[in-house]
């Protein structure tokens, strides 16, 4: 079953395809997936209808970061305060068919928003998950708005209050990190790691070969874009730091699995370490970007020739399984 899917990018809901997969299989799972915020379209990922999210105000008009409306905290009505129960049952409805077609003793790495990570681990651990530990990958820099009060009081014609509130500000702190959770499927009752390394070729740690400085990596990880890493997803991840999640789990030749599979950084990052993958991606435009970008590093020489995982038609469209 897994042959129709290996080093494949497949256009499509990976609900309708993860059934598919043959149980037992994977070695690793390790998706950047939606984080249930609100964030775009693709984003909203419940049956909320008010009429305020996503839109915008006065202040957001022309914008490139905070287009859009996505954050109603304490309610714009009565319906928001349902938005993260929908969201961790939309999680444990995938996670749970996850689950048998993991190795036992796999890792599982889920980059999430520090506001929704809880949901996610709920969700995971309600599919029969363990929650190894919960890692924070630290950006390079981050967009912050945090709007002065006194602004908005002297706005409103409040002299006084402006005067008594000078220097307050509205908003979070900047947002200079993101939670990654790291997930493992329990292995056999009554055996040892050791023995389930021995059995399934998974649950140790590559240090060695994950060396920073020539030190032992902790849980923070601060990585960022390279120069003339090409960005066509405004949710991507540094293909360094994809690169050391799969140096950290995996051996070569062995499978990963990212069913939210956006620009395309998880497919590029196992090609170039000679690890298989399996690719959804239901955004058509962002199924086209990551195939054709994979497609690009593979003609810019990043993958040797001969290497036997490498399609020879890497832009083909994935049409036929699209549902």
């Amino acid at each position: 079953m897994n042959a129709d899917y290996l080093d494949r990018i497949i256009k499509g809901d990976c609900r309708d395809h993860i059934p598919r997969l043959e149980d037992n299989s994977i070695e690793l799972f390790l998706s950047d997936i939606p984080y249930g915020i609100s964030l775009d379209d693709w984003d909203v990922l419940h049956d909320n209808t008010n009429s305020a999210l996503l839109g915008q105000s006065p202040a957001q008009v022309g914008k490139s970061a905070f287009k859009r409306r996505g954050k109603p905290i304490n309610g714009w009505s009565q319906a928001d305060r349902n938005i993260g129960r929908e969201y961790q049952k939309w999680c444990q409805r995938w996670s749970e068919m996850v689950l048998p077609k993991m190795k036992d003793g796999a890792s599982l790495f889920v980059f999430g928003a520090r506001r929704t990570i809880h949901r996610v681990v709920n969700a995971f651990e309600g599919s029969g998950f363990l929650l190894k530990d919960i890692l924070a990958w630290q950006k390079e820099s981050a967009h912050h708005r945090a709007q002065r009060v006194s602004i908005v009081f002297e706005r409103r014609g409040l002299a006084a209050d402006a005067e008594a509130w000078t220097g307050w500000r509205l908003g979070n702190l900047a947002p200079l990190y993101e939670p990654i959770v790291w997930l493992v499927k329990p292995y056999k009752i009554g055996g040892t790691i050791a023995d389930n390394i021995l059995e399934h070729g998974v649950g140790a740690m590559n240090l060695d070969a994950c060396q920073i400085q020539g030190a032992n990596p902790t849980n923070l990880l601060a990585f960022g874009f390279q120069k003339g890493e090409q960005r066509v997803h405004e949710a991507q991840k540094p293909l360094k730091l994809i690169e050391f999640l799969i140096n950290l789990t995996t051996r070569e030749g062995q499978v990963v699995l990212d069913p939210f599979m956006g620009s395309g950084t998880t497919a590029v990052a196992a090609r170039r370490l000679n690890r298989r993958f399996i690719g959804f991606e239901i955004v058509p435009e962002f199924h086209q970007r990551a195939v054709q970008r994979l497609g690009r590093e593979d003609r810019a020489g990043y993958v040797e020739a001969s290497n036997p995982h490498q399609p020879a038609l890497l832009e083909k469209a994935e049409d036929e399984y699209e549902s």
